[in-house]
């Protein structure tokens, strides 16, 4: 026995000695250090994008609740990085159950490692793959921020978070984007999220405005922006970072990254434009709140269609994104509904605009219906119109579940008061 033990044990060292370096130069071999460079690189610019949301959010607010409304998208980027690693991610793009949600198999990043996941990317590690789909997951409930802004108490808000997340965003995702996902496997074109980021968050910020009620005072009071400036940078910033968001989607640095990118870049300009020139007719004057608007309505409408299209349909889209998103914001204020920032004009219709018009002018790598493919549009609609209302049915159970145990709004006296000394007892400006 002893003599067996003496050869087993240098014939076992030996094994493991050459088949664990073999194993992982398999895995190296398999990653392309080029399309790990770029996706390492755009999963940067897009978490840039939510501190950028901060800043474009932070701007149109009052002086008294820009810490508040600039940690609504900070918090977010810490509570969603936690719970992306421990479960997000798994019921996002996990082992497919039924085509409706991954299973709980990666938990904590259990079984996520270096070596690409074929079904994702066979040529970037999957825990970068992992990551970069954690900055979607970051900035879509933070999108949905706009429409608390002034009034939402922040404990309910951080709650909100983690629930929203796991039962809204999650789920979605694996429709979408998941391995074996029943939207993904109808046929379903969301190249970087319309459906999943923007249509999503734009209506459960519809609901959310409806349930928190108008700030104290508006409309009857003029609630107006207290730093433009911080909004238009915050616009750049994002315009800067979609190119990660979007481009980024291809997985790939190629021809598919600069189709993306070309059209996201162009889809932005035409609806800041549209935006603007819309302004200029109706007020006798451009406005820069409008064009940062306009900007990020292009940027939200082609974000479904960015490796579809071609750059004349960009324009297409972008204009038609810009003009449907300011159509909403006029006729939510008409309405008098308090949707602060305009989450659901912006993201919500403009995600719709951009889902819709994929399955028009989808010719690059798909076909949409000027293609001749009918049921391609058949298909956005579909997913459209499942998408919203889930998201508008799970949101609100969310959010009646927290108000009615520890309330959504902050009292009147905290509201007046201002959200950053009531809520983080701390002020932006001392002078």
């Amino acid at each position: 026995m002893r003599k067996r033990g003496e050869i087993l044990l240098p014939m076992l060292a030996v094994f493991f000695l050459f088949s664990v370096p073999a194993a992982r130069a398999a895995d190296a071999a398999a990653i392309n250090s080029g399309d790990t460079s770029f996706l390492l690189v755009s999963a940067a610019l897009v978490m840039l994008m939510t501190p950028g949301l901060a800043l474009f959010y932070g701007g149109m607010v009052r002086r008294k609740n820009v810490l508040a409304t600039i940690m609504h998208s900070f918090t977010a980027v810490a509570i969603i990085s936690v719970q992306w690693v421990l479960w997000g991610y798994s019921l996002a793009f996990g082992p497919d159950i039924g085509g409706v949600i991954g299973s709980l198999a990666w938990v904590g990043l259990r079984e996520v490692g270096t070596a690409p996941y074929p079904a994702y990317s066979a040529t970037v590690p999957h825990q970068l793959f992992m990551i970069y789909q954690c900055m979607f997951a970051i900035i879509t409930p933070a999108l949905i921020s706009g429409a608390m802004a002034e009034r939402m108490n922040f404990k309910a808000y951080v709650l909100f978070l983690l629930l929203w997340a796991t039962f809204v965003y999650d789920p979605v995702a694996h429709w979408v984007w998941g391995d074996g996902g029943w939207l993904k496997k109808l046929g379903a074109l969301d190249f970087a999220g319309g459906t999943v980021v923007h249509l999503i968050s734009g209506v459960t910020a519809l609901a959310a405005a409806l349930m928190l009620g108008r700030r104290t005072g508006w409309p009857r009071e003029a609630i107006m922006p207290h730093n433009l400036p911080f909004t238009v940078m915050g616009a750049g910033i994002l315009w800067f970072g979609w190119f990660g968001f979007n481009a980024g989607s291809a997985l790939a640095a190629g021809e598919l990254s600069a189709t993306a990118f070309v059209a996201t870049n162009t889809a932005a300009a035409a609806a800041a434009l549209t935006w603007m020139l819309l302004d200029w007719a109706s007020f006798g004057k451009p406005t820069a709140l409008g064009t940062a608007s306009g900007a990020v309505a292009g940027l939200v409408a082609i974000t479904p269609a960015a490796g579809f299209v071609t750059p004349l349909a960009a324009i297409v889209i972008g204009c038609a994104g810009g003009a449907a998103c300011r159509q909403v914001v006029v006729w939510r204020t008409r309405r008098g509904i308090d949707d602060s920032l305009d989450a659901f004009g912006v993201h919500g219709i403009g995600g719709m605009t951009g889902a819709l018009l994929t399955g028009v002018l989808a010719t690059v790598g798909a076909s949409g219906l000027i293609a001749g493919n009918v049921r391609q549009l058949v298909v956005q609609v579909i997913g459209v119109v499942v998408t919203a209302a889930y998201a508008l049915g799970v949101s609100f159970i969310i959010l009646k579940a927290l108000d009615a145990s520890i309330g959504l709004r902050v009292s009147e006296r905290e509201e007046m008061e201002g959200l950053d000394l009531s809520q983080h007892g701390e002020a932006a400006y001392t002078d």
